[in-house]
C-alpha cells in the first residue's frame, strides 16, 4: 500500500510498525522528549542549542515527510502523517531518530487509484490532487509539525522562517532524488515540488536552477546552521553560499 518494501535509515523497514514495543507516538515530541531529540543533536553534531535544534528540525521534517513526498510523487498516495499516526524511537544513533507508522494510519487516494475499491478501513479516499494535497498539509504540518514548530521556537528562540526552509528543501530534495532514482513519475520533479510546497505555503522559501545536463538544482533563501558547527559546513544550494 505505501510503496515501499526496502529498509531506508530513518524509516521503519516497510514503515509499518507491527509491534509497539519500544516505539513512542511522535505527539510526544512537543512536550516530554522534544529535550531528547535536542541533547541528541547536540551530542551527534556538537552544536549550540540554536544549531542542535535547527539541525535536528531539519532531519526531522526530511524523514517525516519522505512517505508522504515519494507517496505523492510515485502514485497519488498520501500516508495521513499526523502526531498519533506517526511513531519514533532513538534506538540508533545513525539518522538521530527512526520513524514508523502506525498500523491504523489511513492513506489517501483518489477515486482512479485501484486502492480507492478495495473496501480497506485505512483507505480514504479524496475527490481531487487539490484535497490530496489538503490532506497532505492536514496531517503533516496542521496535526503535526505546527505544533513542534511551535514548541521549538518558544524552547530555543529559533526564528521559524529558517526552520520552514529546511521543510521546504527536504520536500525538493526527496522529490529529486527519487527522480533519479525511479524515472517516470508522473508530473515533472519541479511540478511535484511546487504542490507540495504549495500545499504548505512554503514554496517562496526555495528556489530551482537548472544545472549541469539539464538537472534541477536547489537553492535555498534560509540556513540549517550548519556553518556554525566546529566543523562548519555549507550545503548544497545554501544561501550562503549561493550570495
Amino acid at each position: 500500500m505505501f510503496g515501499t518494501s526496502t529498509e531506508i535509515p530513518g524509516l521503519a523497514p516497510d514503515l509499518i510498525v507491527p509491534h509497539m514495543a519500544g516505539w513512542t507516538p511522535t505527539a510526544r515530541l512537543a512536550d516530554i522528549h522534544l529535550a531528547t531529540l535536542l541533547d541528541a543533536a547536540g551530542a551527534r553534531w556538537n552544536a549550540q542549542p540554536h544549531a542542535a535544534a535547527a539541525l535536528a528540525w531539519k532531519a526531522y521534517t526530511y524523514w517525516l515527510t519522505l512517505p508522504a513526498v515519494l507517496g505523492w510523487a510515485s502514485a497519488r498516495r498520501v500516508p495521513l502523517l499526523t502526531a498519533s499516526n506517526a511513531v519514533m524511537h532513538f534506538d540508533d544513533p545513525r539518522p538521530l531518530i527512526t520513524l514508523g507508522m502506525h498500523p491504523d494510519t489511513e492513506i489517501a487516494v483518489l477515486p482512479s487509484d485501484p486502492l480507492a475499491a478495495s473496501g480497506h478501513p485505512n483507505v480514504r479516499v479524496v475527490p481531487d490532487e487539490a484535497a490530496l494535497l489538503t490532506e497532505f498539509r492536514r496531517s503533516v504540518f496542521d496535526e503535526h509539525l505546527g505544533p513542534l514548530l511551535d514548541a521549538l521556537h518558544t524552547t530555543v528562540r529559533l526564528g521559524k522562517r529558517p526552520l520552514l526552509g529546511s521543510l521546504a528543501s527536504g520536500i525538493a530534495y526527496g522529490i529529486l532524488r527519487s527522480a533519479d532514482a525511479v524515472p517516470g513519475l508522473p508530473g515533472s520533479s519541479e511540478e511535484n515540488i511546487d504542490a507540495l510546497t504549495g500545499a504548505l505555503g512554503i514554496r517562496d522559501l526555495i528556489e530551482l536552477h537548472p544545472g549541469p545536463a539539464g538537472a534541477l538544482e536547489l537553492r535555498r533563501k534560509t540556513c540549517c546552521l550548519a556553518f556554525t558547527l566546529p566543523t562548519p559546513k555549507v550545503c548544497p544550494g545554501c544561501c550562503i553560499k549561493t550570495a
